[in-house]
């Protein structure tokens, strides 16, 4: 049970990143900079509760930060009209020289940490209690996303506005919709969610700050809004099953220790089978028997993911 309390805390990170990741790119922007947002994000976040002596400050300078880089994003491409994925792997290889020179001093101080507690009643539940309801308020921030995410998108007017930015942006403008507006929204919501994953880290999961302390989170994040089909629950579903083949490979490095690179490499090689397989004409036709599931199983993109709305 504690292994398993262990996997859903340090998934933590990579829910609250792969949700706001989805979020953009359900209103059909794509944040390229993630990775490197996550890490500057988390070293803000780090050196202003290490000043300040307070998770919350750290939480919300991680949050402003990763708003503004996204912010960056969301202007280049709808008022600059600017190519997404270029000016985002821009902004990943600046705020990651950012994070790298600003946080050198910062390696190796020891600053606060978000204090565990447990839910009460929650946690006293059999099995459940220990593995889900005895971490803390970050923990537990992510399953409120992931519920809210959920409801927000598929049974709400807002949630199917965005959709409609997404999928068909000429006619959501056609019937109202402030398209790009919405859009600048929806970036800087999901930057603000890779915010919280970066303080997340630096805060909670690792408690402290050190070169690459994020390394790659932004772009598995980034693979796995696409195994996860930009569903939610997919999407955390996938954070999870990696975190714990990485905790089941680690489990035999020191009994295989010639093989911990392929066993390192082992989650990355099963999520790409599993997102062959999602992509199969047996898994769509799946969908398509069984209509009320369709959301969950399908896993096409927006249809105008990374493009450029005009009004003219």
């Amino acid at each position: 049970m504690n292994e398993l309390a262990t996997i859903v805390a340090t998934a933590t990170p990579l829910v609250y990143a792969t949700i706001g990741e989805m979020i953009n790119e359900k209103a059909g922007v794509i944040n390229l900079s993630l990775d490197g947002s996550i890490l500057l994000a988390a070293m803000v976040g780090f050196a202003a509760a290490v000043a300040s002596d307070s998770v919350i400050i750290g939480f919300l300078a991680a949050i402003v930060v990763s708003v503004a880089i996204a912010a960056l994003v969301a202007f280049s491409s709808i008022e600059l009209r600017l190519n997404q994925i270029a000016v985002g792997f821009v902004l990943f290889l600046l705020a990651r020289q950012l994070a790298l020179f600003f946080g050198d001093s910062y390696v190796g101080q020891v600053g606060p940490k978000v204090p565990a507690w447990d839910i009460p009643l929650l946690s006293d539940i059999p099995f459940l209690g220990v593995v889900l309801f005895r971490h803390n308020l970050s923990v537990y921030g992510s399953y409120v996303l992931v519920i809210a995410a959920f409801f927000v998108i598929y049974k709400t007017r807002i949630g199917l506005v965005l959709q409609g930015a997404g999928e068909r942006p000429e006619a959501a403008f056609a019937r109202g919709i402030p398209v790009n507006r919405l859009r600048l929204l929806a970036t800087v919501t999901g930057g603000a969610l890779v915010g919280v994953a970066g303080a997340a880290v630096s805060l909670d999961q690792i408690a402290g700050w050190r070169e690459n302390l994020t390394t790659n989170l932004g772009w598995i994040a980034l693979a796995f809004v696409i195994f996860g089909g930009w569903h939610p629950f997919r999407v955390a579903i996938a954070c999870y099953v990696y975190r714990g083949l990485l905790f089941v490979a680690g489990q035999f490095q020191e009994e295989l220790p010639e093989f911990v690179q392929v066993l390192n490499t082992l989650p990355f090689l099963l999520m790409i089978l599993m997102l062959t397989a999602v992509n199969t004409q047996w898994f769509r036709r799946l969908g398509d028997n069984h209509p009320r599931w369709r959301n969950f199983l399908a896993s096409d993109p927006p249809s105008a993911i990374g493009t450029v709305f005009a009004r003219d």
